[in-house]
């Protein structure tokens, strides 16, 4: 079974307080763990941590082990961390088959192909190959850039605020495709709406710092202490 552990991370910004200090938690597959926190209290900034991204002069120390093997001194392409975030940031001037070939590079042209057309089938977006990305809906956007990002295999899913820029009446149908699609996976969820996180998701409340205020399993009807 996978697992994502972190480890006593401490993260600063150059000549600046620290932005996370000793934050640490683990992820199963199958798991759905959500930070939740004010802006500032450094989610965004465990996320770079967490995928090799942080601005340059940043300082960090700390790990992130995936089934025991360090991933945080790796490069970021090799760490096998999958990130959607708000903006599903497709390639304009690709078609949504090309923008899903850039996930998916293994394997032989032709096989490719079928792997996609198979994907946006399963998707609902069964005949949308060829389509150009412009002409999709948020909705549709959003199960693209999901797609893309599961196409390259990741061991763990990282999401930052991936529903808020789809209207109302999309997110709830976003919100569970993403569950389904991503179920094998550790997954960690940052956001600010208690509607995005699922039941059974461990949910970490975090203050100042990184600093964990307070944890729970989450349920529609309440959170229990963990």
């Amino acid at each position: 079974m996978t697992v994502l552990e972190v480890n006593d991370v401490c993260v600063a910004p150059p000549d600046g307080a620290p932005l996370i200090e000793h934050m640490s938690f683990s992820i199963a597959a199958g798991e759905v763990l959500v930070v939740m926190g004010p802006s500032g209290c450094g989610k965004s900034t465990l996320l770079s941590w967490l995928t090799g991204t942080l601005p340059p002069g940043f300082s960090s120390r700390g790990t992130a082990t995936i089934d025991g093997n360090r991933v945080d001194n790796l490069a970021t392409e090799r760490r096998r961390i999958g990130l959607v975030l708000q903006s599903d940031y497709l390639f304009p001037h690709m078609s949504v088959a090309d923008n899903l070939l850039f996930g998916l590079r293994a394997g032989g042209r032709h096989d490719r192909r079928h792997r996609i057309e198979e994907s946006l089938e399963h998707a609902g977006l069964g005949g949308f190959a060829d389509r150009d990305p412009a002409t999709l809906s948020g909705g549709q956007r959003a199960r693209v850039s999901l797609l893309r990002t599961l196409m390259s295999e990741p061991a763990v899913l990282l999401l930052d605020e991936p529903f808020s820029r789809l209207d109302a009446a999309r997110r709830e149908q976003i919100r569970q495709f993403t569950w389904a699609q991503s179920a094998a996976l550790p997954v960690l969820l940052v956001t600010h709406d208690l509607a995005d996180v699922p039941d059974g998701a461990r949910v970490l409340e975090i203050q100042a710092r990184g600093q964990i205020a307070q944890s729970g399993v989450y349920s529609a009807q309440g959170a229990g202490d963990a």
